[in-house]
C-alpha cells in the first residue's frame, strides 16, 4: 500500500480488477489518519465480478493485505467458520444490504475479535457498487458478555440449577464468544487420607471437536495443590498462561493433549473474600485453543467477574446445601435422620405403586449396646454407632437409602433389583455388627437383631411397613438376638427357608475361622506341561478342606464364603506360604525350573502392602520372585482396577508372574488388556470342552494365542481332557497345557514320586 497526499492509495495488484471498482475506490478513498482517529476502516464490493477493495484499517481488522482483493472470499480468511456464510449471504444477496451485520474474526496473535459491518448509501456516480465501514466492536460485546454472565448467574441463582448447570453454561458461553475450544471447571474436594485435591467436575468443548479423551482423562485424575498448571493456579492464587501444552511440563499427568491438538490456554482461580476478610479458593476455571493464542487481553478482563460470580455462587448453594444437609442428616452418623428417612420410604412406597414394583425395608437394633454406655462411657457408644454407620454405608447396594432412626436404631431401604440378595445382606449386616470396634485400646463387640418387611406384602404406607419391620425385629430379640426375622405375610415358609439358610452360612464361615486354626486346609498340585518340550512347566496349587471328621468341603462352597467375609486375605496368604515351602521342596528335587501357579483373589490385590510381602516370603525360602505366578480372574480385575492394577504393576517390576485366569470369560476390553502389567493369560476351559466340535472355539483359541504371542504373553489351555482337544490345541500353536488328559491335581509326595527326575 502506497500513502499519496495523506490518503490510502490502494494499488492494482492484478490486472483482472474491475475498472470500475477501481474508480470508485479512488474517488471515495478516506485519509488513513482519519480513519485511525475515527477507529474505522473503508470497504467495497462489486457485486458483479465479486471482487473487494479494502483500506488499511479494514484489512487490519480483517488479519489480510490492504487494497484489491479478487475473490471476496480473499478477505474473509480470518473469518470464524460459523460467520463466514452469513457474511458472504449478506453482501451478495439482493437489494443491496441495508442494515448492519456482526461477525468474528480469529487469529493467533489477537485472539477472537467482533466486527460490524455497516453499508453507506449508494454512490449515485456508481449505483451498482456496495461500500461501507468495518468498527472493531469487541469492547462494547465484552460490556454485553458481562451483563449477560451477570444475568445468566442471577438467574441460576434464583432458580432450581445446580451449580454444575450455571457452571457448564458459563464455560459455554465463554468459549462461544471469546473464540476458546475447552473450558472446564476444576473444583476442591478432601482425598481419602484428609488433604485437598482438585478434580475437573464440569467441562464443554465445540462439538465439532473430538475433545472426549481428552475430557476423560481429565476428568480420571486429581491434582494436588502446586500440581500441574491447575495446581499452581490455585496454591498462587494467581493467573497463567501456557503457550505449548504438547512440551509444557506442567502437563505431564494429562497427556492427551497430544491427541487431541489443543495448544495454548489460559487459567485463573475462582476466589472470593468472606465476611471475616479471608480469601476462599473454591476451584480453578481453564479454557483451551487449538491455535497457538498469545496473551490477549479479552479473557483476562473477564476472568476477574467470572471467578467473583462463579465463586459467589458457589458459595451461596453451598450455604443452602448446609441448611439442607442440617435438616436431613443425623449430625453423629451422618445418615438421614428419621424425619427424612420416613420421607424417603414414603417417596419409595408412592413411586412402587405407580410402577408396581416391589422393595424392602430393614429396620436394625444393635444388640448389648446399652452396657457399653454404662460401662466406657458415651463417647464410646459414640463410636461404636459412627462406625457401624460406616459400615452399614459401605455394605449398601445401588440406589439404596441408610438411616439412624435414633438411639441405637437404623435402618436400610433395599430396592427392589436388589431384593433377590437381602439374604446375603442382612448376613452381611450381621457380621458387620459383630465385628469388635476399638475403643481406647478395648475390642467392644455388640450384635444385631434385624427385622425385614416388604413391599407391599406387609404394609402400603411407611408406617405401616416400620411396625412390620419393628415386630419382626422383637421376634429375633425374643429368640436369643444376633438373627434376622423376615416378615412375609404371603409367604409364611419364606421366613423359616432364609433364616436356614442364613444360619448354614454363619455356621461354615465359624468353621473356615476353626479350619484356618486346626489346620484343616491342604494343597494339591496339578502339573502345567509344555508339550513341545515333553517336560513340567508349571504347577497349580489347589487349595481343599477336609473336615476334622474327614468330609471335604467343595472349593466352590467354601470360597465364595470366604470371599465375602475378610476370611479370603488370611486363606491367600496361608496358601502363598505353604506353596512357597513346597516349591523349596521341589527344587531341592531336581525340580530348579519349575514354577508355582497360586490363586488369589481381587481383595488381595487390592492390599498396597502385598508387594513387599510376597517379596518377604519367597527370599524366606529361597526363591526368586519369578518362580512365582499368581492368577486373576478377569471378573475379579474388573470389580476393582482402579485399586488392583497399581499393585499389579509393583509385582511385576519385582519380578512376580501374574496370570490373567479364564481368559474371554470377564468383561475386559482389549484397550485394558495392552495396559495390564500380565506375564500370561489361561485360556478358559468353556472354550477348550467342544474344540473338536466347534468351529467358533477353535478361531477363538488360535486368536488368543496369537494375541499372546504378538503381546510377548505365555499362553496355557486348561481344562483339557482329550486327545482331540490337545491336538487343536498344538496345531493353533499352544504349548502350555494343563488338564486331566495329562495329569490330575495331587499331593505333594505323589508329585515327589511320579516324577522323580524333576519333570
Amino acid at each position: 500500500m502506497h500513502e499519496t497526499a495523506g490518503h490510502a492509495s490502494l494499488a492494482l495488484r492484478n490486472a483482472g480488477i474491475s475498472p470500475r471498482l477501481s474508480l470508485a475506490v479512488r474517488q471515495n478513498t478516506a485519509p488513513a489518519v482519519l480513519e485511525e482517529a475515527a477507529a474505522f476502516g473503508r470497504w467495497w464490493f462489486d457485486p458483479e465480478t465479486s471482487q473487494m477493495a479494502l483500506s488499511r484499517a479494514a484489512a487490519g481488522y480483517l488479519h489480510v493485505e490492504a487494497g484489491f482483493h479478487d475473490r471476496m472470499d480473499n478477505c474473509f480468511i480470518a473469518v470464524v467458520l460459523d460467520d463466514l456464510l452469513p457474511l458472504v449471504s449478506y453482501l451478495s444477496g439482493r437489494p443491496h444490504p441495508s442494515t448492519s451485520l456482526d461477525f468474528r474474526v480469529i487469529s493467533a496473535v489477537d485472539g477472537l475479535h467482533w466486527l460490524r459491518m455497516t453499508p453507506l448509501p449508494a454512490d449515485p456516480a456508481h449505483p451498482h457498487m456496495v461500500s461501507g465501514i468495518l468498527v472493531d466492536i469487541t469492547p462494547i460485546k465484552h460490556a454485553s458478555m458481562r451483563e449477560r454472565l451477570g444475568f445468566e448467574l442471577t438467574e441460576f441463582l434464583g432458580g432450581s440449577h445446580t451449580l454444575g448447570d450455571a457452571i457448564t453454561n458459563v464455560i459455554q458461553l465463554i468459549c462461544k464468544n471469546l473464540g476458546w475450544d475447552w473450558g472446564a471447571y476444576w473444583s476442591t474436594e478432601p482425598s481419602p487420607q484428609g488433604a485437598t485435591r482438585l478434580a475437573c467436575k464440569y467441562f464443554w468443548h465445540q462439538p465439532e471437536l473430538d475433545l472426549a479423551s481428552f475430557g476423560q482423562e481429565s476428568s480420571s485424575i486429581f491434582l494436588a495443590p502446586g500440581e500441574g498448571l491447575v495446581g499452581s493456579v490455585w496454591k498462587s492464587g494467581k493467573p497463567d498462561w501456557v503457550e505449548d501444552m504438547v512440551n509444557d511440563l506442567r502437563f505431564s499427568q494429562r497427556t492427551n493433549d497430544r491427541e487431541c491438538r489443543l495448544w495454548s490456554g489460559y487459567v485463573f482461580p475462582v476466589t472470593y473474600v468472606s465476611a471475616d476478610g479471608h480469601q476462599h479458593s473454591p476451584g480453578v476455571l481453564e479454557f483451551y485453543s487449538c491455535l497457538s493464542r498469545q496473551q490477549e487481553a479479552q479473557l483476562p478482563k473477564l476472568s476477574a467477574t467470572i471467578g467473583a460470580l462463579i465463586a459467589q455462587m458457589a458459595r451461596r448453594l453451598e450455604h443452602q446445601a448446609t441448611i439442607l444437609h442440617l435438616a436431613q442428616v443425623d449430625e453423629l452418623t451422618g445418615l438421614s435422620n428419621r424425619s427424612h428417612f420416613y420421607e424417603l420410604v414414603t417417596q419409595a412406597c408412592a413411586m412402587s405403586a405407580k410402577a408396581k414394583t416391589s422393595f424392602a425395608l430393614a429396620f436394625i437394633d444393635l444388640d448389648r449396646f446399652k452396657p457399653i454406655n454404662d460401662g466406657f462411657g458415651h463417647e464410646a457408644g459414640n463410636v461404636v454407632l459412627r462406625e457401624f454407620a460406616y459400615r452399614l454405608r459401605d455394605l449398601a447396594p445401588a440406589g439404596a437409602s441408610v438411616g439412624r432412626l435414633g438411639g441405637d436404631e437404623f435402618a436400610l431401604l433395599i430396592p427392589g433389583d436388589a431384593m433377590a440378595n437381602a439374604a446375603g445382606l442382612v448376613e452381611d449386616i450381621l457380621r458387620a455388627a459383630s465385628t469388635p470396634f476399638a475403643f481406647e485400646g478395648v475390642e467392644l463387640t455388640v450384635s444385631a437383631s434385624v427385622g425385614v418387611s416388604t413391599y407391599p406384602q406387609c404394609g402400603e404406607t411407611c408406617p405401616a411397613l416400620l411396625q412390620s419391620a419393628d415386630a419382626a425385629m422383637y421376634r429375633i430379640k425374643n429368640n436369643g438376638r444376633n438373627g434376622c426375622c423376615f416378615d412375609s405375610v404371603s409367604s409364611p415358609n419364606a421366613l423359616a427357608q432364609q433364616q436356614s439358610s442364613i444360619a448354614q452360612r454363619l455356621q461354615l464361615e465359624t468353621d473356615l475361622h476353626h479350619a484356618l486354626q486346626g489346620d484343616e486346609f491342604f494343597l494339591t498340585y496339578q502339573p502345567i506341561f509344555n508339550t513341545f518340550s515333553q517336560r513340567m512347566d508349571a504347577v497349580e496349587a489347589l487349595i481343599r478342606w477336609r473336615r476334622a471328621d474327614g468330609t471335604l468341603v467343595p472349593p466352590d462352597v467354601f470360597i465364595p464364603i470366604a470371599e465375602q467375609s475378610h476370611l479370603i486375605v488370611h486363606i491367600g496368604k496361608w496358601v502363598v506360604s505353604r506353596a512357597c515351602r513346597d516349591l523349596a521342596t521341589l527344587r531341592a528335587a531336581h525340580f530348579k525350573d519349575l514354577k508355582v501357579h497360586v490363586n488369589m483373589a481381587a481383595s488381595e490385590f487390592a492390599n498396597s502392602a502385598l508387594p513387599d510381602e510376597l517379596q518377604a516370603q519367597v527370599a524366606a525360602f529361597g526363591l526368586a520372585p519369578h518362580n512365582l505366578s499368581l492368577e486373576l480372574t478377569e471378573g475379579m480385575l474388573m470389580k476393582r482396577p482402579d485399586q488392583v492394577i497399581p499393585v499389579m504393576r509393583a509385582l511385576r517390576q519385582l519380578g512376580f508372574g501374574i496370570s490373567l485366569d479364564d481368559f474371554g470369560m470377564g468383561h475386559s476390553s482389549l484397550a485394558l488388556l495392552k495396559n495390564l502389567p500380565i506375564s500370561s493369560l489361561k485360556i478358559d476351559r468353556s472354550f477348550v470342552r467342544d474344540l473338536s466340535q466347534q468351529r467358533n472355539d477353535r478361531a477363538i483359541v488360535k486368536t488368543i494365542v496369537d494375541l499372546g504371542r504378538h503381546m510377548e504373553l505365555e499362553v496355557i489351555a486348561e481344562g483339557v481332557e482329550t486327545a482331540a482337544q490337545l491336538e487343536i490345541l498344538q496345531q493353533s500353536g499352544c504349548s502350555l497345557i494343563q488338564g486331566y488328559l495329562l495329569d490330575r491335581p495331587m499331593a505333594l509326595a505323589d508329585l515327589l514320586t511320579k516324577y522323580p527326575a524333576g519333570g
